[in-house]
């Protein structure tokens, strides 16, 4: 274990350089990516392959036309392509403590939930960086009234099959790399964590609007240096928490539908 230890730590450090190279992390985001993908290692080199081919396709796809994406949804998401530590926390944290924790116990349980939170975290990062490139208008998924991409809760055609690919995507790494989880488990988990998270985006995540522009964000200051103010939501609930719910619904979901 000390072994894979120190090589799990290599390797994650030497991803998380490259990927602070290309603008992936942040400096921030690099130092949590690290520590996710030691405990990852620690866990088992199944549970690292799962996680490496999950942020290697995820990055691939963020850095697919990215310019295209940020005019399209600069001025509205609260972040952009360069994750910070929160958002490699909300994405993989609960994979890797739930991976830890079934490595640690043997719990098949354990295992289904981390794979169902990566799967879950896979098919929300697909759906949001396939579907705001999409042609198709964004509709709401509660009251289906056209957004602007990028909106959160918004969705489209596209992004939906993207969020399945995502989710059977981990699944299928998961399974051939050898975690003993039902990839049908780990996909209808991901599924679910991403309806969750389209569905809290619309209806608890906290939106803003710039008084300058005229226009709904999620940013606290706008692109034009407008300080936005909120306008509807729950006041601080903001996309990390959103993401966080995504993760821990698909682990759960997965674990439920296994057992």
């Amino acid at each position: 274990m000390i072994v894979r230890a120190l090589a799990g730590f290599l390797l994650a450090g030497a991803l998380a350089i490259g990927a602070r190279a290309t603008r992936s992390l942040s400096r921030g985001g690099a130092i949590a990516a690290l520590v996710v993908g030691t405990t990852a290692a620690i866990a088992g080199w199944s549970w690292a392959i799962t996680l490496i081919v999950f942020f290697v396709a995820s990055s691939t796809l963020s850095r697919f036309r990215r310019a295209a994406r940020e005019a399209r949804i600069g001025r509205i998401v609260e972040k952009g392509d360069e994750r910070d530590a929160f958002q490699v926390f909300a994405n993989g944290g609960v994979f890797a403590l739930a991976a830890a924790i079934a490595t640690a116990t043997g719990g098949d349980l354990w295992a289904s939930a981390a794979v169902g939170a990566l799967a879950a975290a896979a098919a929300d990062t697909w759906a949001t960086e396939i579907g705001t490139l999409a042609g198709a208008a964004p509709r709401s998924v509660v009251s289906l009234r056209v957004l602007p991409p990028g909106t959160s809760g918004a969705v489209t055609l596209p992004g939906t099959l993207a969020s399945f690919a995502g989710a059977a995507g981990v699944a299928g790494v998961a399974y051939l790399a050898g975690i003993g989880v039902s990839p049908a488990a780990v996909f209808i988990g991901g599924v679910a964590g991403s309806v969750a998270d389209s569905l809290v985006g619309a209806t608890l995540q906290e939106r803003r609007w710039c008084d300058t522009c005229s226009e709904s964000t999620e940013r606290r200051f706008h692109s034009c240096g407008q300080t936005t103010r909120v306008v509807g939501g729950v006041p601080g609930a903001r996309n990390d928490f959103v993401n966080v719910v995504c993760t821990v619904v698909g682990a759960l979901v997965a674990a439920a539908v296994a057992r």
